[in-house]
C-alpha cells in the first residue's frame, strides 16, 4: 500500500510519521499492515495541494492508495485577514486531493475542526449536527469538508480540536514558556473544549483508515475543560510555579470569533472502531512526561 501524508511537517503529520515508523502509539500498537506500507511524507515543498494538476499527477504517478490530508491554514486570526489564502488551502486543496483520490480509487482521510460549529450550544456536538461556522477559518474548513464529500466516494472527514503534538509550536508549549518567562499566565475561562493529543488522534486515524465506514467522525480526547483549566493543568503537572489568572473572552479580544463551547462527541467513533481516546488530562500527563519540563 502506498500512502500519501500531506502537511507532514505539522503536528499531526509528525505524529503519523512517528507511529508508522515505530509501529506504536502511546495508546498501543497500530495495525501491522503499516509495516509494509510505502509512505510519502509531503509538505508544501514537495506538493502544493492548491495546484489541482500537481495533485492529480502526484497521486497517479505514485500509485497512491491512501491519502491522509493534514495540510491546512490553521492560524485562526490570520485567516480573517487572508481569506483567499485560507480558502485556497482549506477548501480548494482538499477538493484537489479528493478529485485525485477518486480518479485512482484511493481512500482520503481529511482532518477538520470543531470550528465548523458556532459554539453557542452548551452540549457536545455529534456528527449529524448542522455546522454553522462563525470565523473565516471555520467557514473554509467546512467548505473543505463539503468538497471532499462531493468529490471522493471513499472519504473520512475527521473533526478534532485543541490539538497539540511533540513537534512545532502549540498551546501547551506556549503556556509553559510564558509561565517561566513571566511568572504568571492569563487565560480565558469562558471557552470550553477538549484538548487533544496528536499522538492519540494519529492512532485512531490509522485504524479508521483501514475500514470502509466512510463519512464524518469526531475525534478528540475525552472530557471537557476551559482554556484556563487546561493552562492551569499544564503548569501544575509540569511543576512550573506561577500566578494563574482567569479572564473573559471580552477582555481578550481577537480578530476571529471563537466558539464558546466546542466540545465534540466521538459518537460515530464509538459505534465503529471504538473510542480509545484517553481522558484529556491523562494524555496531557503523558505528553509532559515525554516532552520534559525543559522543552
Amino acid at each position: 500500500m502506498n500512502i500519501l501524508i500531506t502537511g507532514s511537517k505539522g503536528q499531526l503529520g509528525c505524529e503519523l510519521r512517528r507511529l508508522i515508523s515505530t509501529g506504536v502509539a502511546e495508546i498501543g500498537a497500530i495495525p501491522e499492515v503499516y509495516r509494509e506500507a510505502s509512505v510519502l511524507y509531503c509538505d508544501l515543498d514537495e506538493l502544493d495541494i492548491t495546484d489541482e494538476q500537481a495533485c492529480l499527477r502526484f497521486v497517479d504517478s505514485n500509485d497512491i492508495g491512501m491519502i491522509i490530508n493534514c495540510a491546512a491554514f490553521t492560524n485562526v486570526d490570520a485567516c480573517e485577514s487572508k481569506p483567499e489564502l485560507a480558502a485556497a488551502v482549506n477548501a480548494d486543496g482538499p477538493r484537489n486531493l479528493a478529485r485525485a483520490a477518486e480518479r485512482v480509487g484511493a481512500t482520503l482521510i481529511h482532518i477538520s475542526t470543531d470550528y465548523v460549529f458556532a459554539g453557542d450550544d452548551p452540549s457536545p456536538r455529534v456528527e449529524t449536527d448542522a455546522p454553522s461556522p462563525r470565523s473565516v477559518y471555520g467557514q473554509t474548513k467546512l467548505a473543505g469538508e463539503q468538497q471532499v464529500a462531493a468529490e471522493c466516494s471513499r472519504h473520512f472527514i475527521v473533526r478534532t480540536a485543541w490539538l497539540y503534538g511533540y513537534e512545532g509550536a502549540n498551546f501547551v508549549k506556549t503556556i509553559m514558556r510564558l509561565a517561566r518567562e513571566n511568572g504568571m499566565i492569563k487565560v480565558v475561562d469562558d471557552q470550553y473544549g477538549s484538548p487533544t493529543s496528536a499522538n492519540d488522534l494519529a492512532y485512531e486515524l490509522v485504524k479508521l483508515a483501514l475500514t470502509n465506514e466512510y463519512g464524518i467522525y469526531h475525534c478528540t480526547n475525552n472530557g471537557t475543560c476551559s482554556w484556563f483549566e487546561f493552562a492551569s493543568a499544564i503548569v501544575d503537572i509540569a511543576g512550573i510555579p506561577c500566578e494563574k489568572n482567569a479572564c473573559s473572552t471580552e477582555e481578550f479580544v481577537r480578530p476571529a470569533k471563537r466558539p464558546a463551547f466546542s466540545v465534540l462527541d466521538n459518537a460515530r467513533l464509538r459505534a465503529t472502531i471504538g473510542d480509545e481516546m484517553r481522558n484529556w488530562r491523562d494524555a496531557l500527563e503523558s505528553y509532559l512526561e515525554n516532552v520534559g519540563s525543559s522543552d
